[in-house]
């Protein structure tokens, strides 16, 4: 019985793993999700710190008396804090020193002149100008980054500062990626014309690898008992099994029988949606194993991918499943009762994001995946899609 996106989505999600928690180096975090929330070890910044190269001076001082000072001696970045012995003197300082005992103002170098050797002001001064204040970003024990945040660049750099030489992230699943078809051949090898080349679970494994995830693989040829070996040994070694191929209405799509053979429990089998209508899913209760059996066709894999795995993926590491939205650039018309994933490219223009069509040649055509940057999935309806219409968008670049 086919069943609509929205309730295959919805069955989806409700198989998802507890997949628990895994303790990284810091440069192995890049890209993971944080499992604990950071906290800062001591007051950010940890001293008063000066924010320019030029003098600290005592303000009470400025106020009193001209605006003259003679130069005690100087506090740089990395010394200890220096003393301001005479408060009608100065200390040059240098950007990120630690502003010196008895000084509360810095006025940076372009604001003075040297004149006999002192020192003489030539602009309005605020008290405190051009310090950064202890404990004024984050005071010690406060939280820095909250768990279930994607870990980028800056979150590097802030964890750097705090000491997480160590970090706790969600355990990635361990997937096995599988190709089925007698057709296939190696990358390397010059296909003959009833051959072609292993490109979907390359294309699967880059999108894996792009969310940190290290996928192994498998190809198998529309042989039964070959089909049969293959799986029964991936289940018992995987969280997860994404296969492309083999379930369709062929003679030779053997994957839900064999699935049924092996214990598989079929979730459900055909979606009312275009790329994409064969979709298989199912879960193995003995080893937990979660299958997602994709289309052969590259553009039903690549969209299924996105549409399916990735929501199952973030909400089994208990993130938010991001929900983004795009404008139309052109009318369409979706009648009932297909639901369409449809392949666009994405261009700014009067501040907003519009969605044009990507010109292919059915879900077969692999080239055209190069030419998009996401899919708009589109449910059917009477009337058409208007011009400006906002609608759902699955980014993929």
């Amino acid at each position: 019985m086919m069943i609509t996106f929205k309730e295959a989505l919805q069955k989806v999600l409700e198989q998802t793993l507890d997949l628990g928690k895994e303790e990284v180096t810091l440069m192995k975090s890049l890209n993971r999700i944080l499992a604990e929330d950071i906290q800062a070890d001591r007051d950010f910044p940890p001293f008063n710190r000066a924010t320019k190269d030029g003098i600290a001076i005592s303000y009470s001082n400025l106020v009193n008396t001209p605006h003259k000072f003679k130069i005690e001696g100087e506090a740089t970045a990395g010394a200890r804090q220096q003393i301001l012995n005479n408060k009608v003197n100065c200390l040059e300082v240098m950007t990120g020193a630690v502003v010196p005992e008895n000084a509360d103002t810095v006025v940076m170098y372009e604001h003075i002149t040297l004149v006999n050797g002192e020192v003489v002001i030539n602009e309005n001064v605020i008290r405190g100008q051009n310090i950064h204040y202890k404990g004024s970003d984050k005071k010690q024990g406060s939280i820095v980054i909250t768990k279930e945040t994607k870990i980028s660049p800056a979150e590097i750099g802030v964890m750097a500062s705090v000491g997480s030489s160590q970090v706790m992230v969600k355990a990635n699943p361990k997937i096995c990626t599988i190709a089925t078809g007698n057709e296939l051949v190696d990358i390397d090898v010059l296909p003959e014309p009833h051959q072609i080349r292993k490109s979907n679970m390359l294309t699967i494994e880059a999108a894996l690898a792009t969310v940190e995830i290290q996928a192994t693989s498998l190809h198998i040829d529309d042989d039964k008992e070959t089909i049969r070996h293959g799986l029964k040994k991936a289940l018992i070694e995987n969280d997860v099994l994404l296969l492309s191929g083999g379930v369709s209405m062929g003679k030779f799509d053997f994957i839900p029988e064999v699935m049924e053979e092996l214990g598989v429990e079929k979730v459900f089998h055909k979606v009312a949606q275009r790329p994409g209508k064969p979709f298989w899913f199912g879960i193995h209760n003995e080893s937990k194993t979660v299958i997602f059996s994709f289309p052969g066709n590259p553009v039903s894999t690549f969209a299924n991918y996105h549409l399916y795995f990735l929501p199952w993926l973030h909400k089994s590491w208990d993130i938010p499943i991001e929900k983004s939205y795009i404008k139309l650039s052109i009318e369409l018309l979706i009648t009932p009762s297909l639901t369409r994933f449809i392949q666009v490219k994405s261009t700014w223009k009067d501040g907003s994001l519009w969605a044009t069509p990507v010109v292919e040649n059915g879900s077969g055509d692999l080239t055209s995946l190069a030419q998009a940057d996401g899919f708009i999935c589109l449910e059917p309806r009477d009337e058409a899609y208007r011009v400006g219409e906002a609608v759902p968008f699955v980014i993929t670049r």
